[in-house]
């Protein structure tokens, strides 16, 4: 049996973001590993546990705690049903950050030692920056292509 791994993926719920967790659950996770769903807040927004958890972003949360729509409140998200449900088979836990989407989960990758991240990009020039700035950090970037 492989390693498991530790897999991090971007969440806005967004169609997009919902479409790469469904790949991601369907086409690259595997029995043992474990999902880290990573939101990024904006950084305007205040919830209530950014003042505790604004540099190094919340602690990881577990699924059954995250479903409780007081938690997520806290930190300032509601929770989307069809992606908790798209969650129920595989072992899982949420981490928020505020700030700057691209930084934070080039954050989270260092921070949570991710093996993958899964994320969708809105412009190719951010995936591009983040993919160089992970792979200056010794993770291994997929190349993008146009």
């Amino acid at each position: 049996m492989a390693k498991a791994r530790s897999v991090g993926i971007g969440m806005d719920y967004s169609a997009t973001s919902k479409s790469a967790l469904n790949w991601a659950i369907d086409n690259m996770v595997e029995e043992g590993d474990e999902i880290i769903i990573i939101h990024v807040v904006s950084p305007k927004a205040d919830p209530t546990s950014k003042q505790l958890f604004e540099d190094t972003g919340s602690p990881l949360i577990p699924l059954f705690e995250f479903r409780e729509i007081n938690v997520a409140k806290r930190y300032g998200l509601t929770p989307d049903p069809e992606v908790l449900d798209m969650l129920d088979a595989v072992k899982v836990v949420a981490k928020v950050y505020w700030g700057d989407p691209r930084e934070k989960l080039c954050d989270a990758v260092e921070q949570l030692k991710l093996d993958t991240l899964v994320g969708v990009a809105r412009k190719c020039e951010q995936l591009r920056g983040a993919t160089s700035k992970l792979s200056s950090h010794g993770r291994e970037g997929d190349s993008t292509k146009e």
